[in-house]
């Protein structure tokens, strides 16, 4: 029955070999201390004693390799887990390394491209930049050359004898061809003979100015003072004192026409170096539209309003129309331009001479808007 036990239970196996072998040692102990008696049963006592012990240990034995078997299959299992778990881990990274290798290649690519583009750009804007230095260059040396003229012309003229190519209005007709720039202002001239010498009676202000043989003068303190102060900052604007003189007194009276808002519009085109003075010509007096009888007319001065004999025409801009005008409004609008011109080249520090000079030449173009307001005007100019 025991080894039925041991054999259905290994685990209770080495309990119950123990205690067997425990009784049985008690029992061959009481025998001999009984009576000494060795007789053939404790013989076989102490050989099956030894069966049993040596049985016990085998079990014993078992069950030690079972349980270090069973130690390392657990341990087995565990390392093959964490080697399964090792193998995703690098299998994770390896396609981490892939796609970062993928993103580096196609970000290469990228930036190759981009830098070439890049490269590209710079060429053509430097090709566009270095063509546009040149045109640039070619500009300034053409207006420098322009302001060199400009600067001959000007310090060559002076009030006594002023310069005939800086002021058209002193030259003779047979002198001056058709189309002058002044200042800005285009001033044309009919080709001699487009008009009659002679047509009917002609016109009461058609007097012409003897020069006296010798010119006095006086400087007048409050006005060599305003002029003085606005040389020290030079501009158009009409807050100074000096130009708000000559507007009131000279400008304003000046280009004061009948027609009012014509009158200001053709004071704008002056101030805005945008008025155009061209001569009519004879071949287009009888081929005249009904828009420019509006705005006057070969025989009525559209500014006026008074029939006259008009040799040329305005134009207010670049896209504005045309207006015939009389002789006697030309050359108040003339003497307006010069004015205007004048103190232009001053603003712009063209003019090299000294103050006085500058206040005496100043004097004489007011001088001349005064006297075409009084209707006086050179025959050869117009």
């Amino acid at each position: 029955h025991w080894r039925g036990e041991a054999d259905r239970y290994p685990d209770r196996a080495g309990g119950l070999s123990a205690v067997l072998d425990t009784d049985r040692g008690k029992e061959l102990e009481s025998r001999v201390e009984g009576g000494g008696q060795a007789g053939p049963t404790s013989g076989r006592d102490h050989g099956n004693l030894s069966r049993l012990r040596s049985s016990s240990l085998e079990v014993r034995e078992r069950e030690i390799r079972e349980k270090g078997s069973e130690i390392l299959r657990e341990q087995l299992d565990a390392a093959k887990k964490e080697l399964k778990l090792k193998d995703k881990e690098c299998e994770r990274l390896s396609q981490v390394r892939n796609q970062l290798e993928q993103e580096l290649e196609e970000l290469t690519a990228s930036l190759f491209e981009e830098a070439h583009k890049m490269v590209h750009e710079a060429n053509v804007k430097q090709a566009g930049a270095e063509k546009q230095l040149k045109e640039a260059q070619g500009k300034i040396d053409v207006l420098q050359a322009e302001v060199t003229a400009l600067k001959t012309l000007v310090l060559t003229s002076t009030p006594s004898s002023p310069n005939r190519q800086l002021h058209p209005q002193l030259q003779s007709s047979g002198t001056r061809g058709a189309y002058k720039h002044v200042g800005g202002h285009i001033r044309n001239k009919s080709a001699s003979g487009a008009f009659p010498s002679s047509i009917g009676k002609p016109e009461p202000s058609s007097v012409s100015i003897q020069p006296a043989a010798k010119e006095d003068r006086e400087m007048d303190s409050v006005l060599y003072a305003e002029f003085l102060m606005w040389k020290e900052n030079p501009s158009l604007e009409r807050s100074s004192a000096f130009l708000s003189r000559i507007y009131r007194e000279d400008i304003g009276p000046c280009l004061s026409f009948n027609r009012s808002e014509l009158s200001q519009l053709v004071q704008s085109a002056v101030e805005n170096n945008s008025l155009t003075i061209e001569p009519v010509a004879m071949s287009a007096l009888p081929m005249v539209k009904a828009s420019a009888i509006e705005c006057g007319g070969p025989k009525k001065c559209a500014l006026s309003g008074m029939s006259r004999l008009c040799r040329h025409r305005i134009k207010l801009g670049d896209k504005g129309s045309y207006y015939y005008i009389s002789p006697s409004s030309r050359a108040r609008i003339t003497a307006v331009c010069n004015f205007f011109t004048y103190i232009r080249y001053i603003q712009q520090g063209l003019v090299r001479h000294d103050a006085e000079q500058m206040f005496w030449e100043v004097m004489r173009l007011r001088r001349e808007m005064t006297v075409a307001k009084l209707g006086f005007y050179l025959t050869d100019q117009c």
